[in-house]
């Protein structure tokens, strides 16, 4: 198993880098973001290794805290490695942990390759572990969805509804507090 990769980028494709490291050897790395990366910078990258009976290749992270992200993704039942990846090169890890602590679904169906039922089991599998971590909240799990309906009851367009709602990733707030959040960038 692979920790991290400290070399220089000799290669950046539409969706991969190539670090060569010192020995002579060049691995190339599936990553979130191409542009985390400069042409013949001197980087370390922490690295996945996804083995299975369909895939073997490497998964590069610009920084740990990223890489514990993707690795807390590919947990959820229905994520897989390559849905993760794309799923965070759309969005943050903070931004991403903001969003589950505050039960955010809107937030979370809005990445590539998420929909309803997988924002929801993302907030189900991983709640628990920002909660251990002291960053979980005890708000209700349906809140976003609740005042989203709200919304649409008073005759705002659903697009503008899920941008609103998918900005708001405070835990903590009760429905009121999102609603009058939402309002305010709904006008």
């Amino acid at each position: 198993m692979y920790y991290s990769f400290t070399g220089k980028i000799v290669n950046i494709d539409k969706e991969s880098v190539a670090i060569a490291l010192p020995s002579g050897i060049a691995y190339e790395l599936l990553v979130a973001r191409t542009s985390d990366f400069a042409y013949e910078e001197e980087a370390t990258v922490y690295v996945h290794e996804v083995f299975n009976e369909n895939d073997h290749y490497l998964v590069g992270f610009k920084d740990k805290l990223e890489k514990e992200a993707f690795e807390s993704l590919i947990e959820v039942k229905g994520i897989g490695p390559k849905t993760a990846i794309v799923a965070l090169g759309a969005t943050n890890p903070n931004d991403l942990m903001k969003a589950i602590a505050a039960n955010n679904t809107t937030f979370l169906k809005k990445l590539p390759g998420i929909g309803p039922k997988a924002a929801a089991q993302i907030i189900l599998d991983l709640k628990g572990r920002l909660a251990d971590m002291g960053g979980g909240s005890k708000a209700n799990p349906n809140q976003y969805d609740e005042v989203r309906e709200g919304l649409k009851a008073l005759g705002f367009k659903v697009k503008a509804i899920d941008d609103a709602l998918a900005s708001i990733n405070e835990p903590g707030l009760s429905n009121e507090e999102v609603l009058r959040k939402a309002l305010k960038k709904l006008k």
